[in-house]
Formats: structure tokens, C-alpha cells, sequence
């Protein structure tokens, strides 16, 4: 046997996919999926008239889970095609049933079937993360609804906001990832039996001609096979462009767990907000002081890498000829899987960050307090203006100062003393005493709070007591 430390090992499996994804898309899943398929297509052909006996379909059956891969790697390096390699292998378990499998279909029968399962399959788990990582990011939002923050616009101090208003921005992107995700898991079709070219001609010819019965045998293999229907018309395979439907939807994750991430990585440079830090977790191999967003950090690594896969569906897509060519095999091989391992990997570690972020209110306040000063200006300009100034000449004063208090802030000694600039201004007399309260940062957060509230209760509980019955499967991030 190799060791495996002398063969390369995708890190998607050896550091960050789960177990559960990684198994979908094993080798021995294909493999039983195969034989699923086959037992489905010999089951249904023999229910519709063909000379198939019980005890072929049992064989098939019992035999299912018996796959030696010594043997059929053997077939495979002797016939060159691994269907028929697998054909093989399979008839000298099941040697009674060895006529009929694989009855009127071709490769793709196989091949892309399996495919359409495992990409099922692998959206079903898909969808099960993104409720677990709503259900996760909602508690943050629901609990950091009223704490004000600084916001920001190009990156530069803008209007407050608060951290749970920020936060339910992160939560509506994936809400709309697991929107994007049930719509391709509802609506991705199966390719049935279809025949050499997509005419079933074979099919047609095995039931003489009987066109119903071959429309059956079709709408039979893809119930069994767990799908609602089947595509309409195919060439070989079942259109490429399904690919960049599923494609597209699985790469929306990356996208909206980059922007999560990127805000994390931002905040957590401004001391405001940390990612979950084992207590014995090393950051810097050379700085022991340091607390790296390591996990925010790989989340966006990952998702540059899933971002960059989708293409390669379309691009496979435009460039099938007429009903099939051969050169979309080796590409769909690698795209699709990693796309799903990575997407996998990437919501375990949202889900793991999103249920141990960590705010620090008194940074965020200092952070606020030495901003805030220039965005009351006009709140104060307006009380003065009520309190009887003439709006002219105090604007010309707070222009003054806070030309003064940003230059010591940004040259000086980095406090911002606008506040105290106003209060020994004899023009600002009159409202000295209610400049805390115009400063209050709960004046300048608006409806944030009530705008939290408000998409809980209206949008994402609905959303998560309609999916209360999905079970979140076991696995955390390895490293």
C-alpha cells in the first residue's frame, strides 16, 4: 500500500472539508451509486416487460456493496473505460445478472447520474450548513442589536450604525445563499434514460417500438433515483449548463463569507471585534503577543479559490459540440467536487467564527467617541440656531474648530477636543450643558436597532421554523 505521505492529498480533505462531504464524493460512493443505477434500470425494465428475471434484480441487490477496486482497477487497465471496467467487476459478483446490467443505456447513464446524485446530495448538506450558520449569526445580530459602532463608507468614519445592524448584513447574504441553494436543489433535474445521443433509440428498440413504455421506463429510473423529473432533451449528457446553475449557487457562499470575513479581519485590526482564540492558540510563530484572524483569514483564502472554480462550468458548457465531446470529463471531474468541499469547508468555519465572535463595547465606544464630535456638528449648530444664535456666524466657528480638532487628531497628539473647543466658546453658551446628550451616539444610530428586530422576526425566524426539522451534520473545522 502507498504512503501517504508520499502522495499529494488535497488539503480540502487532509486540513478542511468534512468527512460527510468528502465521502459524497468518494470513489465508493460513485461506485454504489453506480450500482443503483443499474439495479434501478434492470428493476424498472423488467417491471415494463423486458425478459428480466426477480433473481437477476436480487443478485444485483445483494451484491451492491461488494466492489473490489483491486479488480476493477485490473479491468480498467485492460479495457481502457472505467464503466465497463465496473460493468465487469460487478457481473462476476452477480455472474446470473452479468447479462442485463447496464441493459440499453450508455456510459453517461452512469456517469452523469451519478454526478446529478452526488450534486443533490451535496446541496442537501450545503443547505443544512448555511441553517446552522443563520441560526448561529442570528443570535449575534439579536444580541448586539443596540450596540453602537462607527460606521463606515470607503473606510472612512461615516454615520453610526450598530454591530448588530452590520452583523444582519452578513445574515442576509447567506439568508440568500440558502434561498439560491433550495432553488438549484429544487430545481436540478435528472437525465434519466436517454440513450447513445439523447434519442433513445435503444430504449425504443428494446420496447419495440412502444414509445409510452419508454417514457415510463425514463419517469420510473428517476423517481427511484430520488428527482422530480428528468431534463426534456440531452445530446449524450445531460446539458453542461446545469453545472453553472449548481456552480453558481454554491459560489454565492464564497462570496458572501469573504465580505464576513474581510469586515472581521477590518475590526479586528481596530481591536473592536475578535474571531473565536483558543486559550493556548499561537498566533505568530515570532510575536507571541499576537491574536491573528487566522480563521477569518482562511475563510477568505478558500473562498477566493471556490470563486474562481464556477467559471469553469460555463466555460465547460459553451464548449460542447453538437451532442457531446469528451473534453468536459476531466475538468467537471476536479470543478465539481472541490467547489462542494470547498463551499463545505468554508461554512464550517463561518458557523465555528459566527458562534464565538467577540465585541469589545468599551473599544468600540472609544473608537465612536473620537469621530463622533465632527458628525453632531450639526445637531449642535442646530440647537445653538434654537437656542437663539445666528446660524452664520456659529457655523463659521465650528468650522474653525473642527479644522483645529482634525488636524490635532491627525498630527498632534490624536485627541480629538472639539467637544471642549465648543464648551469654552462663549458663542456656544447656551447649550454647554446639553453637549453630552447631543453626542449621546444613540441620537446618531437611527432605526438600526428596530431595523434588527424588525428582520428577525419578520424574515429569519419565519425562514428557520420552516427548516426547524434540518439537522446541522456533525464536523468541525480540523485545524
Amino acid at each position: 500500500m502507498t504512503d501517504t505521505h508520499d502522495t499529494y492529498s488535497s488539503p480540502l480533505a487532509t486540513r478542511y472539508a468534512s468527512g460527510a462531504m468528502q465521502e459524497n464524493f468518494s470513489y465508493r460512493s460513485r461506485s454504489l451509486i453506480w450500482r443503483d443505477l443499474w439495479i434501478a434500470l434492470a428493476e424498472s425494465e423488467r417491471e415494463l416487460g423486458l425478459d428480466i428475471k426477480q433473481g437477476q434484480v436480487d443478485e444485483l441487490k445483494a451484491n451492491r456493496e461488494d466492489i473490489d477496486f483491486d479488480r476493477v482497477a485490473d479491468l480498467e487497465r485492460e479495457l481502457r473505460h472505467d464503466v465497463m471496467a465496473h460493468v465487469h467487476a460487478y457481473g462476476e459478483k452477480a455472474p446470473n445478472a452479468m447479462p442485463i446490467i447496464h441493459l440499453g443505456a450508455t456510459s453517461c447513464y452512469v456517469a452523469d447520474g451519478a454526478d446529478l446524485v452526488c450534486m443533490q446530495r451535496g446541496l442537501k448538506l450545503l443547505q443544512a450548513r448555511l441553517v446552522g450558520v443563520i441560526r448561529a449569526l442570528s443570535g449575534f445580530v439579536r444580541d448586539q442589536a443596540s450596540l453602537p459602532v462607527l460606521g463606515f463608507t470607503h473606510f472612512q468614519p461615516a454615520q453610526p450604525t450598530t454591530m448588530g445592524k452590520r452583523a444582519s448584513l452578513w445574515l442576509q447574504d447567506f439568508m440568500l445563499d440558502l434561498e439560491e441553494v433550495e432553488d438549484a436543489l429544487a430545481r436540478l433535474p435528472f437525465r434519466g434514460v436517454k440513450g447513445t445521443t439523447g434519442t433513445q433509440a435503444s430504449f425504443l428498440q428494446l420496447f419495440d417500438g412502444d414509445h409510452a413504455k419508454v417514457r415510463e421506463l425514463d419517469e420510473r429510473i428517476t423517481k427511484r433515483m430520488g428527482f422530480e423529473r428528468s431534463v426534456s432533451v440531452c445530446g449524450q449528457t445531460y446539458p453542461r449548463k446545469w453545472d453553472g446553475v449548481v456552480l453558481n449557487a454554491v459560489s454565492g457562499i464564497a462570496a458572501s463569507a469573504s465580505k464576513f470575513a474581510v469586515d472581521i479581519r477590518l475590526m479586528a485590526h481596530r481591536r473592536e471585534l475578535e474571531e473565536p482564540f483558543g486559550k493556548k492558540q499561537i498566533g505568530s510563530s515570532a510575536m507571541p503577543y499576537k491574536r491573528n484572524p487566522m480563521r477569518s483569514e482562511r475563510i477568505g483564502a478558500l473562498s477566493r479559490y471556490l470563486l474562481h472554480l464556477c467559471p469553469n462550468a460555463l466555460d465547460t458548457a459553451s464548449n460542447q459540440w453538437m451532442e457531446r465531446t469528451l473534453d468536459d470529463s476531466a475538468n467537471r471531474r476536479i470543478a465539481i467536487p472541490e467547489s462542494f468541499l470547498a463551499a463545505d469547508a468554508i461554512l464550517l468555519l463561518v458557523a465555528d467564527v459566527a458562534s464565538g465572535l467577540v465585541p469589545y463595547p468599551n473599544v468600540l465606544e472609544q473608537n465612536l467617541s473620537r469621530e463622533l464630535p465632527f458628525m453632531a456638528t450639526e445637531t449642535i449648530l442646530m440647537a445653538c440656531v434654537q437656542a437663539g444664535g445666528d446660524r452664520q456666524e456659529l457655523h463659521e466657528s465650528i468650522r474653525v474648530h473642527s479644522h483645529e480638532a482634525a488636524y490635532r487628531l491627525k498630527a498632534g497628539d490624536g485627541q480629538n477636543d472639539l467637544l471642549e473647543r465648543i464648551a469654552a466658546d462663549p458663542a456656544f453658551a447656551s447649550i454647554v450643558d446639553q453637549l453630552d446628550d447631543l453626542v449621546d451616539a444613540k441620537r446618531f444610530i437611527g432605526r438600526a436597532p428596530e431595523q434588527v428586530e424588525e428582520y428577525l422576526k419578520e424574515v429569519v425566524e419565519p425562514a428557520l421554523a420552516q427548516r426547524a426539522d434540518i439537522q446541522v451534520p456533525e464536523g468541525g473545522i480540523k485545524v
